[in-house]
């Protein structure tokens, strides 16, 4: 199977999942058999080069297709940090470009050893991530947070991205502990053109 194929597939049912709160006709998605295997994506939605939402799986509980429609509806309706996606922007009425959809696929994530068996330390931690290449995942406690490897377009500073990481898992950007810990992930990323 070639890789578009199933960009073209995941990209289809997420636009269809959200496109059906709106009463849109759905568009054809081929019948992959790996659609129906399981799966973790992210859906990200773009407006006018800016982030409309983002929300996503970091492991695979269920097929690829519902966890694609799932957090796509998710993306563009739940979201905390947007209010609920309209029409308009849905479709490029509003006077913008249409939302934009993005799925990341994520591999199966590994820990991050970082340390010298006695804890983790932050600067291991940060020399043995690989900007542009690692989503990352940092746990503490009932915290927990992910960057994928997109956002090192934005954050390109390891030490930077491990801040703005610490924020959203709603601890001070200088906090550090023993007990953090960091796993790493890769993603096949596919993203609507038009």
């Amino acid at each position: 199977m070639p890789a578009d194929a199933l960009g073209r597939a995941l990209l289809a049912l997420a636009r269809n999942a959200i496109g059906e709160r709106f009463g849109r006709p759905p568009r054809p998605v081929e019948a992959l058999p790996r659609l129906d295997e399981r799966g973790a994506v992210f859906v990200t939605l773009s407006k006018d080069g800016a982030l409309r939402g983002c929300i996503g799986s970091l492991e695979a509980q269920r097929s690829l297709r519902e966890d694609v429609a799932a957090n796509a509806v998710a993306a563009a309706f739940g979201d905390p940090r947007f209010p609920p996606l309209s029409a308009e922007e849905f479709e490029g009425t509003d006077g913008g470009e249409r939302v934009r959809i993005e799925v990341s696929l994520l591999g199966a994530a590994e820990p991050i050893d970082a340390g010298d068996g006695k804890g983790t330390d932050e600067a291991a931690a940060l020399a043995r991530l690989r900007p542009r290449v690692d989503g990352v995942i940092l746990s503490y406690g009932n915290r927990r947070a992910t960057f994928l490897p997109q956002v090192w377009d934005a954050l390109p500073d390891p030490a930077r991205f491990m801040a703005q990481l610490k924020m959203k898992a709603g601890l001070p950007p200088d906090f550090w502990d023993e007990r953090i810990r960091l796993a790493r992930y890769e993603v096949r990323k596919w993203k609507e053109t038009s």
